[in-house]
């Protein structure tokens, strides 16, 4: 290890060149677990919407390890105490925050693998990394779990202003093409401050917090949650759960060895013990893209129909709506379908179904955050803001959908 010539820099679309802080992050970021974020894309679906939206957890770790170094230095300068041992369990708990996404980021969390966040899961894959590197990690750990003395620290990796929203905004923004979420993350990592241990935002800075919420808001309702990205995660989710149906009754589907070992298991909590972990490192959308081409030639015309909708992009209709949507519609919308093709009301009830969406930019009852004003005294950014639409944005919006078959030709 100590002959190899490490590589110091990674070139970044977004920020130019990320330096690598030391031999520990660049080890980590050679771990096979770390390099298997190259094939999670870090918005599922979304190239269905936005074709340019093809960038994976792997960008997104790196940029916040970038903006984690542009914090640490600020912050040093205005004289918080951060330690070295601090500082790189902060790199390591941001390198690793996403480690454990499954295929298409959030499509894994509701299908095959049962009651399991990916948040647990990234914390098993630290915890591994952490006894193969000789508990190296173990103040990153505690970070992240919200467990070390010094809660700002956590407040960087975790919470409603951290790196993480700061990288994601800026860098789902730049490809999509979607100018409206591009945010300033160097002038608000240059706000920051810590009062009694607390992360905090310079007065100077509400403009920037406020133009950051409102970013988070509109890449919400034209970004994360649009109705073409909502139905093509849906169909992925159903999908994998017909399959999974399929096999637990016997039927062989063409599949790799890592995602047949879920379709054929109920995995949860309780049982993701570091053997399951290891098979799990070895699925990333690959298996799934390649799950979906064999799969749409299969005789179940569930699982066929499924997959070609997503590999055509022959995706369902979806409405959205203020109110719930009555039974009665979607019980229409799944006797045509039934009738058209024959199929039982819980076949049908994989093409035809409702659900809801929300939408919160800002909670103020969770790590809200706090402007320090020039007299030294804290107050709520939706409290100091002067623009009115601050206080709404804190209000959690829901809608309700119901997905369907387009006309005749499905």
């Amino acid at each position: 290890m100590k002959n190899s010539q490490k590589l110091k820099f990674f070139n970044d679309p977004i920020y130019g060149f990320i330096a690598i802080p030391n031999a520990l992050l660049f080890d980590l970021i050679a771990e096979p677990y770390f390099q298997r974020l190259r094939r999670i894309s870090q918005m599922g679906l979304s190239y269905l919407v936005y074709p340019g939206a093809h960038h994976t957890r792997f960008h997104h770790a790196l940029g916040c390890m970038h903006l984690m170094q542009q914090a640490i230095q600020v912050l040093r300068l205005k004289g918080i105490e951060i330690t070295g041992e601090e500082e790189n369990g902060l790199y390591c708990a941001i390198l690793l925050h996403d480690i454990g996404h499954g295929p298409f980021s959030h499509a894994m969390e509701h299908s095959i693998v049962e009651g399991t966040s990916h948040e647990h899961i990234s914390l098993m894959f630290m915890q591994a990394l952490n006894d193969k590197f000789n508990g190296s990690l173990t103040v990153a750990i505690a970070i992240l779990k919200g467990q070390y003395p010094k809660p700002f620290l956590n407040q960087l990796v975790s919470s409603q202003l951290d790196m993480d929203r700061l990288d994601y905004l800026k860098r789902d923004s730049f490809y999509t093409g979607v100018a409206e979420g591009n945010i300033n993350a160097e002038r608000l990592i240059t706000m920051l401050n810590v009062v009694d241990d607390k992360l905090v935002v310079q007065e100077k800075g509400i403009y920037s917090v406020e133009k950051f919420l409102m970013a988070r808001r509109f890449m919400y309702w034209q970004v994360y949650l649009h109705k073409t990205g909502i139905v093509a995660e849906q169909l992925l989710i159903r999908t994998l759960k017909r399959a999974k149906e399929l096999v637990l009754t016997g039927q062989n589907l063409i599949c790799s060895d890592a995602l047949l070992f879920f379709l054929e298991r109920k995995i949860d909590k309780d049982n993701f013990n570091r053997s399951v972990l290891d098979i799990f490192a070895k699925l990333d959308d690959v298996d799934i893209l390649a799950a979906l081409k064999a799969w749409q030639d299969h005789s179940d015309f569930v699982l066929s129909r499924l997959c070609r909708m997503i590999i055509e992009r022959h995706l369902l209709k979806i409405k959205l709506k203020d109110k719930p949507i009555e039974e009665i519609r979607s019980k229409s919308y799944r006797e045509r379908f039934m009738e058209k093709h024959n199929l039982t009301p819980h076949e049908a009830g994989y093409f035809v179904f409702t659900g809801t969406i929300e939408n919160q930019a800002y909670n103020q009852d969770i790590q809200n955050i706090n402007i320090l004003r020039k007299n030294g005294k804290l107050i709520d950014v939706a409290k100091a803001s002067d623009q009115l639409n601050l206080k709404a944005l804190s209000k959690k919006v829901v809608k309700h959908y119901i997905c369907y078959p387009k006309g005749s030709v499905q």
